[in-house]
Parts: C-alpha cells; sequence; structure tokens
C-alpha cells in the first residue's frame, strides 16, 4: 500500500501554484491531531496492516515549515506500517529546511527528500513568487547530504516566459553543479491554473516544444534518464504506483485516496478538517474512466500500455502509430518515447 500525507501550511503562495496552502496561525498542534484520527480511521477501512506500506510521501504546501517536533508523535504511529523497504519522502524549501530539521527527518525515517528549487536564476525566482535564494538551494542539499540522506530530488519549472536556450542554459549549468549529490530531477513545464496569480495571464506561459525538448535532452545528457514527462533519474516508487492504477491512501487536507474504483477527497477547508478529519467525498469511477486514466498515466511514464486492455479498434489504432514509430511496442505493451505527446496519443486510442 501506499500513502500520501498533506501538510497545507506555507510561508507563501508561490504565484502558479494552485494546490492547497495556507499561512500557519498557530494551527499545527491541532492540525497534527486531526491528522492521526485520520490516518486511524482510513488503517482501519483499507484494513492495513503492519509493515505493509510501500511508500509513504509527505507533500504540501511545505512540510519544512512545520518544526521537526510537531512530526513525532505522526512517525511514532507510522513506523509499524512502514516495511523495511519503504520508500519515504518528504517535500521542502531551500530556506526552511536547515541542518537540525533535515537530521531530525533522517532519525524519523525519512530516506528521500524533495526540494522545491523551481530555478536557480534570481529573476526568475521572483518571477514564480519563490522566496528562497540560488545559494540556500545549494546549502540545502549539501545539508541533506549532511544529514545521510542518499535520494534526494529537486524540482524545476521551465517553459516559463523568461525561458529561452541563454535561460535553460544557466539553469543547466547550475544543475551539474550538484548533479552528483541528486539522484532525481522533476522538471515541469508552466501550467496557468484557476485561482492563482497566473491565472489570468496565459502569456506567462511560453509554449515552446523546441525549447522543452531541448531541455528534458540536456538533462538526460547530465545522467539522469527520462521515466516520465516530467521526472528523470532513480525511480520515484510512490509516483510509480499511482501511474500503475494501485490503490492509495490520502490523508491531510485536500488529499486524495484511492481504492479499486473509488476515489476518496477530502474537504478543503481548514478548520471543517480538524473538527472532522475522517469526512470524504466519495467518487465512483465508471470502467472507461479507469480506462482512460489507464492510457493517460501509461503512455505519459515508463510504465506503457497492455495490449489486453485495448480493443479492437484500440488495438488497430495503436498498431498503426507503432508503424509510424509513434509507439513502441514489446513484451506484449505500447511503450511511448516521446512523453511529450501523451495525452495526444491517449486522446487518439480512446476519443471522447
Amino acid at each position: 500500500m501506499h500513502l500520501y500525507i498533506h501538510i497545507p501550511f506555507c510561508q507563501s503562495k508561490c504565484h502558479y501554484c494552485s494546490f492547497t496552502s495556507l499561512n500557519k496561525k498557530n494551527y499545527e498542534k491541532a492540525y497534527f491531531k486531526a491528522l492521526l484520527e485520520d490516518l486511524k480511521f482510513q488503517f482501519d477501512f483499507f484494513k492495513l496492516s503492519k509493515n505493509s506500506l510501500n511508500t509513504l510521501f509527505i507533500g504540501g504546501g511545505t512540510p519544512s515549515v512545520i518544526e521537526a517536533k510537531f512530526y513525532e508523535e505522526l512517525f511514532i504511529f507510522l513506523a509499524p506500517y512502514l516495511n523495511k523497504n519503504s520508500e519515504n519522502t518528504i517535500e521542502a524549501n531551500p530556506n526552511s529546511a536547515n541542518l537540525e530539521w533535515l537530521k531530525n527527518m533522517k532519525e524519523f525515517g525519512i530516506n528521500r527528500i524533495s526540494f522545491g528549487a523551481q530555478s536557480f536564476h534570481s529573476k526568475k525566482l521572483e518571477f514564480l513568487g519563490r522566496t528562497h535564494t540560488q545559494k540556500e538551494l545549494f546549502e540545502s542539499v549539501e545539508n541533506a547530504k549532511k544529514s545521510g540522506f542518499k535520494n534526494i530530488n529537486i524540482d524545476l519549472i521551465y517553459d516559463t516566459k523568461l525561458d529561452d536556450k541563454k535561460m535553460l542554459d544557466f539553469e543547466l549549468l547550475h544543475l551539474k553543479k550538484i548533479k552528483k549529490l541528486l539522484t532525481h530531477i522533476s522538471a515541469y513545464h508552466l501550467s496557468i491554473e484557476k485561482n492563482t496569480a497566473f491565472a489570468n495571464f496565459a502569456h506567462y506561459k511560453k509554449n515552446a516544444p523546441r525549447l522543452m525538448k531541448y531541455f528534458i535532452g540536456q538533462i538526460e545528457n547530465l545522467g539522469f534518464k527520462q521515466y516520465e514527462i516530467s521526472n528523470f533519474g532513480r525511480v520515484c516508487k510512490h509516483n510509480l504506483a499511482y501511474w500503475q492504477g494501485k490503490d492509495y491512501i490520502g490523508c491531510g487536507l485536500s488529499a486524495v485516496g484511492f481504492l479499486k474504483n473509488q476515489r476518496f477527497y477530502t474537504t478543503k477547508n481548514l478548520k471543517t478538517y480538524i473538527a472532522n478529519p475522517i469526512f470524504r467525498e466519495v467518487e465512483n469511477l465508471s470502467l472507461k474512466e479507469l480506462h482512460l486514466e489507464r492510457l493517460f498515466l501509461g503512455f505519459r511514464s515508463k510504465v506503457g500500455v497492455s495490449e489486453k486492455i485495448l480493443n479492437p479498434t484500440q488495438l488497430q489504432k495503436a498498431k498503426e502509430l507503432v508503424n509510424c514509430k509513434k509507439l513502441e511496442f514489446k513484451n506484449n505493451r505500447f511503450y511511448n518515447p516521446n512523453f511529450l505527446i501523451s495525452d495526444e496519443l491517449a486522446l487518439y486510442l480512446e476519443p471522447s
């Protein structure tokens, strides 16, 4: 089984961010108390046994803005459920994950750290609404290494209006300086989302496929092999579980869980969650919806799509795509060699 925990608190809201993120305002104690109640209920609902958690992912928000002491009881509860080889990830920001906090997380059992870097360039960091500096980013990665982390990721954002070849080369030059400390890179092209500071500024996204392809190729040249549209390097087992359509538990504000053909949503209101953390809105997914998800997720990652799930018409279309080298076929599965066209491939096989 796989577990996602959402920590909704942030120091400030990034301009592109559509995730639930709030100022702390002394809600930490009440939130973590509710979170424990949520976890206990969900573990019973999913019939979770000891040593059965294969991955844990604590995301946000910004988990590193919360002092380590608030996590202690949480990890005491989780410890018996995590198997000895579990991948345990926590997200952090460079300006809030100090050496002491990182050491505490390592002691709690976290073995993978993911830093929200987004850029090395001061102008681009300001444009995105980030509050850390390039220096703080380098220091945080070095401190993670000092703390004993051997699995370190950084997130980057590209395809913004500031991104030309010169800017991308700047990012790559600085990425190269710390590449030996990293095992993974997530590179997301900017998405303009509703209810964000960027919502009414579609031109902030560049939409430059050639530059996107260039950046992806250069990241691979640094030794980080692409295995999903936005991910490179050592495979994140937690995210892989999503792409494979496996069941997972979601706890915390705005968290999502999945079991068989149902998706479970917690509330997005902090006070409502604290008052009733076990509440879930349930979405029942049809076979067609589940099937379409398999296509989208399979083509945007190294998971691929099994020929067994395709109907005769889809199978014929998939074979045509193999003939024109848009897909590859091996071991009874279809694989997409160009993740940038993954959505188009899925929609071609299953039009609305």
